[in-house]
């Protein structure tokens, strides 16, 4: 098998997904823009693991962030992700 950037890149963003916690941020994510403190009320971790939960998400490239002010608010910049999601609720 080559080593074909498409499923490196699929399979960036599967291990990224591969986490409940991270799971649970893209499901809140998709209702709207959040800043970090709502997420950590909602998710009762540590901030820094939530950040570096987030983090992760970013670099997998699913969701994004933008400052405003002393908050960073993070969106869901790849929805369509949420279709997988979707799919792997409904198989038992």
């Amino acid at each position: 098998m080559r080593n074909d950037s498409k499923y490196v890149q699929m399979t960036v963003i599967m291990k990224a997904m591969a986490n409940p916690t991270r799971l649970f941020i893209l499901d809140m994510l998709k209702e709207k823009e959040q800043c970090v403190c709502e997420l950590q009320a909602h998710i009762g971790l540590d901030m820094s693991t939530v950040s570096k939960h987030l983090s992760v998400l970013k670099q997998a490239g699913i969701i994004s962030s933008r400052k405003h002010n002393n908050q960073v608010f993070y969106s869901l910049l790849c929805p369509c992700v949420l279709d997988f999601y979707s799919c792997m609720r409904k198989m038992k």
